[in-house]
């Protein structure tokens, strides 16, 4: 199809708004807003591509061309800009979402001339039809993906959502914002070609990281923090959002082998500047520079300054290793098995660069372990454990590798006592980690202690409660104990922070079966971008509305495409459906295949027909759970 308009108009009018890319503005009404470069990037590209469907791969490739970024940008930057086109993801009258597949620019696209705007009807880029989705790449087993170690990586599914709504209804349990609180937003990659994202938002870490370890400090968790990035929220709403009174904000601009980094502390309530610096300096001070602006931070809110010496244990001298460390970070938080994979070979450069380097050896336990469940590579888990060995080797003061550690005890070789002891430590060296508490919560739910796992949920959701995943996981333990208006409030809060995550769309999707409302369990499955989990599901609503050939297809497919990383799924279709004897041969191919999601065997819901069988308490001895 032939572009909307020419790459010779630097002014378009798209629907009400003249464009202006040269400017990077867009003017309605006699109003002016100005766009960061990206963004304007990226409408440009759907301008030129109008009526057709363009996918996040293609917005990655086009828009942040040579760039290593996760796919969370591509919609980070498309919710920002729907807010500031002022348009309604429900009835779009600019950016359609086409789920599965990406975007599709609706709006009339037309070269501008200084006359009344063109209705839709006269756009000359013709509206596509949706058409098949591209087929779901593999997916890791539902209970390990539900519990995975970084969170980060699942920002990639966010939608934007009015934040608004997040302190309509405070997270449980909300905290009021004191003088020492403070968030740390995505530092912005000022780089000449901006390909240095992965590097400015590792420092953005580094700092969560360091000032998390200050006593008497409140610091939301990464997750939080960087929902706000590529969005135009003022300062004083995104403090309300995160219960903090100050903001750390900055920039990074790096060439070659020497970087400056501008730091700023913020007031929020009235936008004060507390202090400011700007550091010129060689890329392998880059630990140094982030120890002064801790250092300044802290002594601005007038803290107690305790970083402990620990912290260098987990650095390097190498700058190329840290490079490679934080590219291995950004490929890990993409979240699918690409990602994984890239990831470990990241890793594994920085680890010979710096064969000392505890930090990298963590990342690549966890990059290792979720790559195996993904393909399904047993040899992988092995790699894995022992990536965790040698990072508490080098660094036993460290929380990583006991987390990674912990992490591979849970979901693979179900040694509950040592995933405790591991967590248990962790979270004595790192007290504030939401991501450890919310797995040291899963671990306590999969043991079936509900009371105690929800309580250090509840935890990890007051330090990140923008966290879907934070909600998701709450919502597993809720169920559990049948409380389903709870539930329903912990997934609706999980959907409002990420749309689309198929992890709570498949929670959601449980729960409507549950409460007998299979027409509806079967609408949210067909939403699920995740062929695997969206074929388990409609085989068990499918079944239980009485259309057994629709339901036995979709088995027949899950089965072709599936067996080597869902078997879990599989037996939770046939116990759904009665099928007791084919339920335990699948638990079975799943222990042998040590899937990840037979850690939730004991609380699942879907094997509720299965608790009178002696199989099925001989399946949990084996899996070391308490019967």
């Amino acid at each position: 199809m032939t572009s909307a308009i020419s790459k010779d108009h630097s002014i378009v009018r798209i629907g009400a708004w003249r464009v202006d890319a040269a400017l990077d503005e867009i003017s309605k009404d006699g109003n002016t807003v100005k766009l960061e470069r990206r963004t304007m990037r990226l409408l440009m590209c759907l301008a030129e591509h109008s009526g057709q469907v363009v996918s996040v791969e293609q917005l990655l490739d086009e828009v942040w061309a040579g760039v290593v970024v996760a796919p969370g940008s591509v919609y980070q930057v498309v919710a920002s800009l729907r807010r500031l086109l002022g348009d309604d993801t429900k009835e779009p009258t600019y950016i359609a979402t086409i789920p599965r597949r990406g975007y599709r620019l609706v709006a009339a696209v037309t070269a501008f001339v200084d006359a009344p705007q063109v209705t839709s009807e006269e756009s000359l880029g013709p509206v596509a039809e949706p058409g098949r989705a591209a087929a779901a790449g593999r997916r890791r087993s539902f209970g390990r993906r539900g519990a995975v170690v970084v969170c980060i990586g699942l920002l990639a599914a966010l939608s934007y959502v009015a934040v608004d709504k997040f302190w309509m209804s405070k997270p449980v349990p909300a905290h009021a914002a004191t003088d020492k609180s403070i968030a740390v937003l995505p530092f912005v990659d000022m780089s000449e070609t901006h390909d240095q994202e992965y590097f400015s938002d590792g420092l953005s870490d580094e700092l969560i990281e360091s000032l998390a370890q200050v006593p008497d400090l409140q610091v939301p968790a990464r997750t939080s923090s960087f929902y706000f990035k590529g969005k135009s929220t003022s300062i004083q709403d995104i403090a309300e959002a995160l219960h903090v009174t100050h903001l750390l904000e900055g920039s990074v601009r790096k060439s070659g082998n020497t970087i400056r980094v501008t730091a700023e502390l913020v007031r929020a309530d009235n936008g004060y500047h507390l202090w400011s610096e700007t550091y010129d300096r060689d890329i392998k001070d880059i630990f140094k520079v982030q120890d002064e602006i801790a250092a300044a931070v802290v002594t601005a809110l007038k803290a107690t300054l305790a970083l402990s010496p620990k912290v260098s244990s987990r650095r390097t001298s190498s700058a190329d290793a840290y490079n490679q460390f934080l590219l291995g970070r950004q490929f890990y938080n993409r979240s699918n098995a690409d990602g994984f994979a890239r990831a470990v070979a990241a890793y594994r450069q920085a680890i010979a660069l710096d064969p000392n380097y505890a930090a990298a050896y963590a990342g690549l336990a966890d990059a290792e372990d979720n790559l195996a469940d993904w393909t399904g590579d047993a040899s992988g888990l092995k790699r894995a454990e022992a990536a965790a060995g040698t990072a508490i080797a080098l660094a036993p003061d460290e929380a990583d590798g006991y987390s990674a550690r912990g992490s591979q005890r849970i979901y693979h070789s179900w040694d509950w006592a040592g995933a405790q002891a591991d967590f248990t430590k962790a979270l004595t060296l790192n007290p504030a980690d939401s991501v450890l508490l919310r797995a040291y919560g899963i671990m306590l739910g999969y043991l079936g202690r509900l009371p105690e796992a929800i309580t250090a949920i509840k935890r990890s959701i007051a330090i990140d409660p923008l966290s879907s995943r934070g909600w998701e996981a709450l919502s597993t333990f809720l169920v559990a104990q049948k409380d389903f208006p709870s539930t329903h409030e912990a997934l609706r809060r999980a959907l409002e922070i990420q749309p689309d995550d198929a992890l709570s769309l498949n929670r959601l999707a449980v729960l409507q079966l549950l409460e007998g409302k299979a027409e509806d369990a079967l609408s949210t499955y067909r939403k699920i971008d995740d062929d695997g989990f969206r074929l388990y599901g409609i085989t068990m609503s499918e079944h239980t509305l009485g259309h057994s050939k629709a339901s036995q297809q979709a088995l027949d497919e899950a089965i072709t495409k599936h067996a080597q990383d869902s078997a879990y799924q599989i037996a939770e279709a046939h116990a759904w459906r009665g099928e007791k004897n084919d339920a335990f041969d699948w638990l079975e191919r799943a222990y042998r295949q040590r899937d990840g999601g037979l850690a939730e065997t004991k609380i699942d819901p879907l094997f509720e027909n299965l608790h009178g069988d002696p199989r099925y308490q001989a399946m949990l001895r084996k899996l070391n759970l308490p019967e």
